[in-house]
Order: C-alpha cells, then sequence, then structure tokens
C-alpha cells in the first residue's frame, strides 16, 4: 500500500532535461513534460521537499533547459554531472540522497527507458519508494516512453500525473499553500 506523500520526507530527482535531449523531444512531449517538471519543483519549493538534478554528460548534451534551469537556480540547486545512466552511479547523487534521507524519491526527467529507468531501478535496489511523475517524463518516441514507465512500474516504482502527487503533497484545500499549487495546474 503506498501511504500519502509527505513532501518533508520526498526528494523530487530531475533526470537530465537538457538542452540537445530536448531537441530530439517531439514539442508536444517536451511541453508536457517541461511544464510538469516546472510544477513539481515550484511544488517542491512551496512545501519544502528535497531536490536533486542532474544532467547527463553535459559537455556533450548541454546544459538543463532554461525554463526548468530558472526553479533550480531559484533554489540554488546545481545539477550534478554524471556520465552513468543510472543516476546513483554517479557518487555525488548518492551522497545527496543519503543527505536528504527521503522516504519518497519523485523521479520525473528524460529518457523515460534509458536514464530515467536504469535511476529507477536502482533506487528500488536500495529499498526506496520510487514514484515516476508519468507526465513528467520524456523520451524521443512515445514508444521508448512508455517502455520506460512499463519497466519501472514492473520494477516495483509507483506511475502517478503532476498532479496526484502535488495535491498528495499539500493534503488539504483551504491554505495558502494549496492556493499557490492550484494556481499551478490550472
Amino acid at each position: 500500500m503506498l501511504e500519502r506523500l509527505d513532501p518533508r520526507r520526498s526528494l523530487l530527482l530531475v533526470v537530465d532535461v537538457q538542452e540537445r535531449l530536448a531537441a530530439a523531444m517531439a514539442p508536444d512531449a517536451l511541453g508536457r513534460t517541461t511544464r510538469n517538471v516546472g510544477i513539481l519543483l515550484e511544488t517542491s519549493r512551496i512545501l519544502g521537499a528535497a531536490v536533486v538534478a542532474t544532467e547527463q554528460y553535459p559537455k556533450g548534451l548541454g546544459p538543463t533547459v532554461a525554463s526548468v534551469a530558472e526553479h533550480l537556480t531559484a533554489r540554488a540547486i546545481t545539477p550534478i554531472a554524471k556520465t552513468t545512466f543510472d543516476a546513483l552511479g554517479e557518487p555525488a547523487v548518492g551522497a545527496a540522497l543519503v543527505k536528504a534521507a527521503p522516504l519518497y524519491v519523485v523521479v520525473a526527467g528524460m529518457e523515460a527507458h534509458v536514464c530515467v529507468y536504469q535511476t529507477v531501478r536502482e533506487l528500488l535496489r536500495r529499498r526506496l519508494r520510487v514514484v515516476v511523475a508519468m507526465d513528467a517524463v520524456a523520451s524521443r518516441t512515445e514508444d521508448n516512453r512508455g517502455a520506460g514507465l512499463a519497466l519501472a512500474s514492473r520494477a516495483g516504482a509507483a506511475l502517478m500525473p503532476t498532479e496526484t502527487i502535488v495535491f498528495d503533497w499539500l493534503e488539504r484545500a483551504g491554505t495558502d499553500e494549496f492556493r499557490a499549487v492550484s494556481k499551478l495546474v490550472r
């Protein structure tokens, strides 16, 4: 049974939302992904969830896309460069995870069937509870995105839309936080 996501016990892991990868995505998939990653980042700021971001071989794939980088910069979060497909293969990512000590890791990013899936698999191997923000991940093709989501689910991750995640983090309506997050998802 999946418990309610407590933002103070959650870590949002944004995997490789980079310029050159973004250029290979279908425009609608890219728009959906970056919009929802932005919603997750802003909600994590409002509610106090930890955030770690990665960049796969930034020398070759470029920096994080501007719309996502703005959210990270506003929180003084610098993406961690990596060359392994599994983000936890980079020791700095593992160290950040240990420091945050989350119960849940919410994963978003690119590409669903490679870096996102391999990262999810390793998080699960480490006995963390993993939620994949299914509308905040992308691959160059919808088939690959679907395969990545199916693999993550079979490995044991929960698949949830961004709105499900942020409203689970919120827990209740009628608060200032609810009003702020509600504006994001409209």
